[in-house]
């Protein structure tokens, strides 16, 4: 599966996807490790937490999430991401729609995603190429928009699995 994400409208010209397919772009973008593409995608205080397997993870601002954590550390240059595998994104839910089908309410602490909008998924998994070897890595993110920018990110990483050769 190729890492690149072009979409032409009639004309052959190169237009963005649209909000809907924010996911994806997150992922696509991730796999080319296109700083400038990912903060695009997201605000510029983006409310961002995660966790890796030996570490969670917090920031609000997206040059610290894209350079100093996304890709300073998480896929830092020695860490090439050689394939996407797989790319899969839906919606779980609406936030604070009471009696709604498939509501995820408010939490009221500091997990609380707060506001009325939809949380959606994207899951991606990559072939990652290291130093010491060849590795499987996938994440879940959780994300809302505010229309064409992601606010509000969550993402749980499995970590670097080993491919057994």
């Amino acid at each position: 599966m190729s890492n690149d994400v072009i979409e032409l409208d009639t004309a052959g010209e190169k237009v963005g996807l649209s909000p809907r397919h924010l996911g994806e772009r997150f992922a696509r973008s991730l796999a080319r490790k296109d700083a400038a593409a990912l903060k695009a995608l997201m605000r510029s205080d983006v409310d961002f937490k995660a966790l890796t397997p030996g570490k969670f993870w917090e920031a609000h601002e997206v040059d610290v999430v894209v350079d100093d954590i996304i890709l300073g550390i998480w896929f830092e240059p020695e860490r090439r991401i050689t394939e996407t595998l797989a790319v899969d994104e839906d919606i779980v839910g609406a936030v604070g729609a009471v009696g709604a089908v498939g509501a995820v309410g408010a939490v009221g602490d500091e997990g609380d995603v707060g506001g009325v909008g939809e949380v959606k998924r994207v899951g991606y998994r990559y072939r990652i190429a290291r130093p010491d070897g060849e590795f499987i890595l996938e994440q879940q993110a959780y994300y809302r928009t505010d229309g064409d920018r992601i606010e509000w990110l969550r993402i749980m990483c499995t970590g670097f699995l080993p491919i057994e050769t």
